[in-house]
């Protein structure tokens, strides 16, 4: 088993956080928490680019719902990564965690969502 690894990077317009491994029920809390700790509030929101994780448990698509909600009270956007032959691609389409203009298949364009978009409170 391969526990989860979260990397983290700053860009102008928000928090990419990279995320690899197995994401379960032994971790899942910890990588959100990791995530939304890193997350300033001036961020227009977080890339959560799970390109990387070769599992993930319904634990791991609960924080997921969880960091969208925490980051929605702060007006901010979680976009998801996730690529079509992600191994986690259909258990979060199955679901319901790709939602329209919140998944991207690759960084470069979810962070160009958040290029394009007007800053939080415009």
């Amino acid at each position: 088993m391969s526990l989860a690894d979260v990397q983290i990077t700053l860009v102008p317009n928000a928090v990419i956080a990279r995320v690899t491994g197995e994401v379960d029920m032994s971790n899942a809390e910890d990588v959100g928490a990791t995530v939304i700790k890193a997350t300033p509030t001036e961020a227009q929101g977080v890339v959560l680019d799970l390109s990387g994780v070769e599992y993930l448990d319904s634990a791991g698509i609960y924080v997921i719902y969880g960091m969208r909600s925490s980051l929605q009270a702060r007006g901010q956007t979680l976009i998801l990564v996730i690529p079509p032959a992600s191994p986690v691609h259909d258990s979060l389409r199955l679901a319901g965690a790709e939602r329209p203009g919140e998944v991207a298949e690759a960084v470069d364009e979810a962070v160009a969502i958040f290029d394009s978009a007007p800053p939080p409170g415009a």
